[in-house]
């Protein structure tokens, strides 16, 4: 019945305009009617495929970095430009990708746009490599920055205009899970690809490289066909369904940072902190490998993709053990010391390194589902947009400045010191998070006698309570969840049209105050208690 309701307010009073545009007596194949399961799969396909060909090329100067810097005679430092060149766009970008798939171009054609950039870019990459011009390399990377991580905000959108509720938690990591299946075929194919150009052309150097660079540019023509294919579905959609184009949601105002919390600062410390030491050691790992461990480059290439590898399946499994447990701080403290015994075991010891860097991807995964949920605890709704924007901007600086120091020390010092240095990262995160504990502790103990830890151990169990419920009872409703836990939900008057899903736990009851944004006219309500 719920089903059936749901599917309704979907389609609204648009069947008669579904009749017609099939013809009387012709019901809609279930693979070609939107609001069907079947035909929603299909989107998802391309959906999650949307992303693969600029997770593939991000890491093409990786898994062939002996070939990059022999072939086009680099150092070390000259090599991790490439990263650093990808991430100074999205310093900006970040904050204003939203409100251009938003206000300028529309997710359709916003989503195409930034394939084409993708696209475009690495073919100039793959250019600049061929003709042996390191300088048009460089602007290859920087305009695929462009591209690529404002399409992982069209691809976010996309998934939060086709699927709702529960539906979300599984279509993000399944997009996840395609993202890392695409970093994790280029660490582990590129390297043959090249051996088999080289012996096309009759020998390795610049001319093999970038004809191998723009092989790989077919993965992204793929997803840019998949941008096209999804505009298309997605205006049939509202053509038939008569909704409106997807938008982000996010609302970015610069003004907002002055009145960001103590404890989001902190989280935005780990964050840099944290993949400053992961994504430029992967960039760099593969020799790494091959000089400390004596492995083959095939073997090396193979280790440093574990990464990804376990990150595809764990992503899921772990969000969901976040999602049941809650106390995220918790857990990115177990993800954070993790990483720092990982990169200790790579640096100061000679085991075997697929123990360290099979703990480093369980690690990295944990810390992804733990540690972004959090800016949702500390700050208002109406800031989350401008809080994930500098998050991501501070991100993306910290990699592009940590990339050429890493390449730096490499090129002075050596491997030993850079691990060194990545450790010092991970100690600064560490000391973000085990703040970040405290600080979250003492507030809420001076807040609520009882503590409120969001942060520590309480989590949100949502439950639905109908508009008629809601129009009937104007003054409050209790509710019991299935673990016995009880809460009293204060309903705000009747006339009141919008809500928010999590309310605020006061000092004295387990009262919520509920505001809100949507209509409640054909809606079910979700409220949330907080439990230990």
């Amino acid at each position: 019945m719920a089903d059936y309701d749901e599917r309704q307010s979907l389609l609204g009073d648009e069947s008669d305009g579904r009749e017609a545009d099939r013809g009387p007596g012709r019901p809609m194949p279930a693979i070609c009617d939107p609001s069907h399961l079947l035909h929603r799969v299909v989107v998802l396909v391309f959906m999650c495929f949307l992303g693969f060909g600029s997770y593939f090329c991000y890491d093409n100067p990786a898994a062939l970095q002996t070939q990059v810097i022999r072939d086009l005679n680099l150092n070390t430092k000259e090599f991790m430009q490439l990263y650093a060149w990808y991430s100074w766009p999205n310093v900006v970008l970040c904050f204003f990708g939203g409100f251009m798939i938003d206000r300028v171009f529309g997710i359709r054609l916003g989503t195409i746009i930034f394939s084409l950039f993708v696209c475009v870019g690495q073919v100039i990459f793959a250019t600049g490599a061929w003709w042996n011009k390191f300088w048009l390399m460089e602007v290859g990377r920087f305009v695929f920055g462009i591209g690529g991580e404002s399409l992982a905000v069209a691809q976010n959108t996309y998934a939060v205009n086709w699927f709702k509720g529960k539906e979300l938690n599984l279509v993000f990591g399944l997009q996840l899970s395609m993202a890392r299946l695409g970093s994790t075929v280029n660490m582990n194919i590129m390297g043959s690809v090249y051996s088999q150009v080289a012996d096309l052309v009759g020998s390795p150097g610049h001319t093999a490289l970038g004809a191998s660079l723009m092989i790989a540019a077919v993965t992204c023509l793929f997803s840019l066909i998949c941008a096209l294919v999804l505009g298309f579905l997605d205006k049939r959609a509202e053509k038939i369904l008569h909704k409106e184009e997807g938008k982000t949601g996010e609302v970015v105002k610069l003004t907002d940072v002055k009145d960001f919390p103590l404890p989001l600062w902190l989280i935005f410390i780990i964050c840099v902190g944290y993949y400053v030491a992961i994504f430029p050691f992967i960039g760099l790992g593969q020799v790494f490998f091959i000089e400390k461990f004596n492995f083959s480059p095939a073997q090396a290439r193979a280790v440093n993709s574990i990464v990804y590898i376990i990150s595809a399946p764990a992503s899921p499994v772990l969000g969901f053990m976040v999602d049941k447990t809650g106390r995220n701080v918790i857990w990115v403290i177990i993800a954070v010391v993790t990483t720092l015994c990982a990169h200790m075991m790579l640096a100061f010891t000679f085991w075997n390194p697929w123990i360290a860097m099979s703990l480093l991807g369980l690690s990295y995964s944990l810390l992804a589902c733990a540690l972004w949920p959090m800016v949702a605890f500390v700050v208002p709704e109406h800031q989350l947009g401008t809080a994930y924007g500098f998050m991501q901007s501070i991100q993306n600086l910290g990699l592009a400045l940590i990339a050429m120091a890493a390449g730096a020390i490499l090129d002075s010092r050596g491997y030993l010191l850079l691990e060194v240095f990545f450790c010092a990262c991970v100690c600064i995160a560490l000391m973000a998070v085990v703040t970040l504990y405290f600080v979250d502790y003492l507030r809420d103990d001076d807040d609520d006698d009882e503590g409120t830890h969001i942060l520590l151990g309480f989590r949100a169990s949502s439950l639905h309570c109908s508009p008629q419920s809601y129009q009937t009872t104007a003054t409050g409703q209790d509710c019991t969840t299935d673990s016995a836990q009880c809460c009293h939900l204060w309903l705000f008057p009747p006339e009141l049209t919008h809500y928010v899903p999590i309310g605020t736990l006061t000092n004295d009851t387990s009262q919520f105050g509920l505001h809100s944004t949507s209509s409640t006219s054909h809606t079910d309500f979700i409220f949330s208690d907080i439990r230990h």
